[in-house]
């Protein structure tokens, strides 16, 4: 399963491609991939939070040479081969088959979301980075490395 999430950080001036509309603040996206037990298996490296997660994701090049078809992501990442909720069409509802297939793809995607929300229950990723924006992506790098070796078995 892949997703991906904002690390938050304070609004340089200077730096425009870091705020994020969808999540109304500064910060740098990054891509995750767990299995479906919830093991943290990759993280993309940190990209402006103004990237939208498929493009983040094209940028990291995980899909190159991949079948992500078995994969399971959010609406975000449709038309990417991935088993993914069905979106509600433009001026229409879903049927209750669509509706239902969504509650499933849901139900196991809740999967991901705890994962992220267990990784960023570390004070670091999920407070506003204060330091200077240069030190920003080696820190994301560094804490996901450190959270990946205490969580891998």
């Amino acid at each position: 399963m892949v997703d991906g999430t904002l690390f938050p950080c304070l609004d340089w001036r200077a730096r425009r491609d870091l705020w994020s509309v969808k999540h109304g603040c500064a910060g740098m996206n990054v891509q995750i991939l767990v299995r479906l037990n919830g093991e943290f298996v990759w993280a993309s490296d940190p990209y402006p939070g103004s990237m939208h997660d498929v493009a983040a994701l094209d940028a990291s090049g995980l899909l190159e040479g991949m079948d992500p078809s078995g994969w399971i992501g959010d609406k975000g990442y449709v038309g990417r081969g991935m088993i993914t909720p069905h979106k509600k069409p433009p001026n229409g509802e879903l049927s209750e088959a669509a509706k239902e297939e969504n509650r499933s793809v849901n139900m196991i995607r809740q999967v991901v979301e705890r994962t992220i929300a267990h990784i960023k229950s570390w004070r670091i990723l999920h407070t506003a980075y204060r330091r200077p924006l240069e030190t920003f992506e080696q820190t994301i790098t560094a804490a996901l490395a450190v959270y990946s070796f205490t969580t891998t078995p």
